[in-house]
């Protein structure tokens, strides 16, 4: 059975008074014991946050496929492990859009954050045009093939999936429950065995009001949310629909 899984995705966003709102969170989330909850704040909190609130799982928004090396700015996934992380963000359209990030690279760091012993959750997602097109369910599923290491089939509690439409991260704009359904049907079954036990997240403008249809439909085994987790008492109410 899989559990559901809410992961707040805080971006380039919060300081050492962000605390307060995760320890609010925290204490939101230990309400909801049937939910998986996790934070990934900008890396200067993550070993604040870990310390702080040791009940709620942090996590990281990147990493660099290298253990170590001249890579000026970068942080491996053993550092993040060290600082406290228990999984890590890969994959994002904001880090494949902005950064030209490759499904190739992207797998690199797969393998790497789980080499780290790191949980991952791998975002996939089309463009607006590619929807546009009719060929969303074609790129989102090369993506995955690209980005997915298939020895990690093996290991499929090790991952979530969370499929994200780049027209709808920040927009306010969401696609239809229809066709998140049947997103989230085809990346199951492109999963094949491992999907039965693979969580397969929605993101792209989820919130307090939207939560509660996206997370009663199939497939749908939870969200990963950008700004609405930045605030308690709407990625309260996020969680509290996922239960």
């Amino acid at each position: 059975m899989r559990r559901s899984y809410v992961v707040g995705n805080w971006k380039m966003n919060g300081d050492g008074s962000s605390l307060s709102e995760a320890r609010s969170i925290a204490e939101a989330a230990s309400r909801h014991p049937e939910v998986d909850v996790a934070i990934c704040p900008p890396f200067t909190l993550i070993e604040r946050m870990a310390r702080a609130l040791p009940t709620l799982a942090v996590g990281g928004q990147d990493c660099h496929p290298a253990p170590s090396g001249a890579h000026t700015g970068s942080v491996a996934a053993a550092m993040l492990a060290e600082a406290g992380a228990k999984l890590v963000i890969l994959g994002h359209s904001e880090r494949r859009e902005g950064f030209g990030e490759s499904d190739e690279l992207v797998r690199r760091k797969v393998e790497a954050a789980l080499a780290a012993n790191l949980g991952v959750i791998l975002c996939v997602g089309e463009p607006l045009s590619v929807r546009e097109e009719g060929r969303a369910e074609a790129y989102v599923l090369a993506q995955l093939a690209g980005s997915l290491p298939y020895a990690l089939l093996a290991e499929p509690s090790r991952v979530a999936i969370a499929y994200e439409p780049i027209w709808a991260i920040g927009t306010g704009l969401t696609p239809s429950l229809e066709d998140i359904a049947a997103m989230h049907a085809a990346v199951r079954g492109a999963l094949g065995d491992a999907g039965e036990e693979m969580a397969i997240l929605y993101g792209g403008s989820v919130n307090a009001e939207n939560a509660a249809q996206i997370l009663s439909l199939d497939d749908v085994d939870g969200a990963l949310v950008g700004g609405a987790s930045l605030k308690a008492a709407s990625f309260a109410a996020i969680i509290a629909a996922a239960n």
